[in-house]
């Protein structure tokens, strides 16, 4: 007895939903001629034809109406095999890392996705400044980290892009030619170096008002009054604005988040949720854009 091909039975069925060939081979990434011969593969495979000629058209036979019933449970058998597969490591422990910037937004729709690959996952999760948890990728403590550093050394992927904006306490009055009293972390801080670098470009004065190593801090000092900060537009809270050119700072540059994965990493969960974001970004861009 012969084994059919889930490959073609997977075409097939995109046939049936697509209604055409040229629509199916879309689906399926595929040359419509690559999916004519799949599905004589699969007419020699089963023993009898499957679609008939219409005109112009092909329209599925009674035979193949009735391998299609078929096809969607093998199929659907399939896909929970190998579901069942990739979540074979129970009580896999996995370690991710992500900034604060996005630990209300990447980061939970991150977990979601791993939990829906295996529910069988013991997560550990960190976060902490960029550079921070790219050392601790480089020294193998982490698998996954979200990161605005971009690095080479690693399999990485964008996520996104997010706005950099000034922000400052929702009462708080900036006079434009005074020095801009800057709310920052320290050296270590891409923010930072980048607002510093926008405001000596564009001749305009600066002093440090107050610095945390902490986002915790920075949105404390920003809450209380005490200046100005650089960051994405995540941080923005109800009680504070953004200052743009009207109010005579300078335009700044977006931030690109990343997602890292250790080269060394075992896990199939973790592999699979990389590639398939790859995949995503290959094809259509940064996948969690806003």
């Amino acid at each position: 007895m012969r084994n059919l091909d889930i490959d073609l039975l997977r075409t097939f069925v995109a046939i049936a939903q697509r209604e055409t060939f040229a629509a199916a081979a879309e689906q399926v990434g595929r040359t419509q001629s690559a999916i004519t011969q799949q599905m004589q593969r699969l007419e020699q495979e089963v023993g009898c034809v499957l679609f008939a000629k219409r005109g112009r058209q092909k329209s599925m036979t009674a035979d193949g109406s009735r391998l299609l019933a078929y096809a969607h449970k093998i199929l659907a058998l399939n896909d929970q095999a190998v579901q069942l597969a990739h979540s074979r490591g129970v009580g896999e422990k996995v370690r991710i890392g992500s900034p604060h910037d996005v630990s209300d937004s990447i980061l939970p729709n991150m977990l979601r996705r791993l939990s829906k690959l295996s529910t069988e996952l013991e997560m550990e999760i960190n976060v902490g400044r960029s550079p921070f948890l790219m050392d601790a990728l480089r020294d193998g403590e982490l698998d996954l980290v979200i990161s605005t550093r971009y690095d080479d050394a690693f399999p990485g992927v964008m996520l996104r892009t997010s706005p950099m904006v000034w922000i400052c306490a929702e009462d708080f009055t900036y006079n434009p030619g005074e020095p801009v009293p800057l709310v920052m972390a320290d050296e270590l801080s891409l923010f930072r170096k980048l607002s510093i670098a926008e405001l000596d470009a564009n001749g305009i004065p600066w002093r440090t008002s107050f610095m945390s190593r902490t986002l915790t801090g920075i949105k404390a000092a920003i809450s209380a009054g005490l200046g100005i900060t650089a960051r994405t537009t995540e941080l923005l809270d109800a009680n504070m604005r953004v200052l743009t050119e009207h109010d005579g700072l300078p335009r700044l540059p977006e931030v690109a988040f990343y997602l890292y994965v250790q080269p060394t990493c075992a896990s199939p969960v973790l592999r699979d949720l990389f590639e398939s974001t790859e995949r995503i970004a290959t094809r259509f861009g940064p996948p969690w854009h806003d």
